[in-house]
């Protein structure tokens, strides 16, 4: 069997079960402790772009009362990180079987490194985690309000939302995401959001070499007032370039097979 799944799965699934403490040791390495920075030099007006660096898991902050849709689900869900972490055999995270991580899981967890580059249109959004990429849309549209509607002209719920953008201000850009496939997780935790959840993240670079993220989900099905899920912030990377870091499902299957067999789900 391959060491811990081809390097990004080392993370995912074998290391999962030291995760809080390594992820911490890995934000420290990084310089990016929660609501620290190193000062450098002034940050260009209306520019994110370029490679950012920070912890694969941010500190959290606790949720809101959840509804009882929302209460229900994450009750259902076995997570394998945090306070009501299982093992891996018995843990139903989408993570460990490779499925889409989803948003905004994918920018409050695993979060190794993650890039902008900016078009004209569009702003695009690179994970280093799966190579995954979204399009963040900065031509004056709107969100979409027909999301998973059965007549007229509709738009399918997808893992990672459709969004949009813009700046607040020279120095700070706002995205909101709406229109979910309920299927993924909203962080590792096992916290749902709906279909109809609204996601705001605020980019704030505060100079040149840090960037302030805020992420808030307003989501009125699953939660009583707006959640805040974290704040963070994330270093310019002085390599810009990322690593392949992959989760293969073929390993994901075999890992957790030998598992099974070692009687880790009895």
């Amino acid at each position: 069997m391959k060491k811990c799944f081809a390097g990004v799965s080392a993370l995912l699934i074998a290391c999962t079960i030291a995760l809080p403490a390594s992820a911490q040791q890995r934000g420290q390495r990084a310089g990016v402790p929660a609501g620290t920075k190193k000062p450098s030099a002034p940050a260009p007006k209306h520019d994110i772009t370029g490679v950012w660096e920070g912890p694969v898991i941010p500190a959290k902050k606790p949720a809101p009362p959840m509804t009882p849709w929302a209460q229900q689900l994450f009750d259902a869900a076995k997570p394998l990180s945090g306070p009501r972490a299982l093992a891996i055999a018995k843990t139903n995270d989408p993570l460990v079987s490779c499925d889409p991580l989803g948003f905004p899981r994918a920018s409050v967890f695993e979060t190794r490194g993650f890039a902008f580059e900016q078009t004209p249109k569009r702003m695009l959004e690179l994970y280093q985690y799966m190579r995954m990429w979204r399009e963040i849309w900065t031509d004056g549209r709107k969100l979409p309000t027909n999301v998973g509607a059965t007549r007229g002209e509709t738009s399918d719920p997808r893992y990672y939302g459709y969004s949009i953008g813009e700046w607040a201000d020279d120095y700070t850009f706002v995205v909101k995401t709406t229109g979910f496939n309920e299927v993924a997780w909203a962080d590792e935790l096992g916290h749902p959001r709906s279909q109809d959840a609204v996601v705001e993240e605020r980019y704030h670079r505060t100079d040149h070499d840090n960037l302030e993220l805020t992420v808030t989900i307003n989501d009125p099905k699953s939660y009583t007032k707006p959640f805040e899920v974290m704040k963070q912030v994330y270093t310019w990377a002085a390599k810009q370039e990322f690593e392949e870091q992959l989760c293969i499902p073929s390993e994901a299957i075999e890992y957790r097979e030998t598992f099974r067999a070692a009687g880790e789900d009895k």
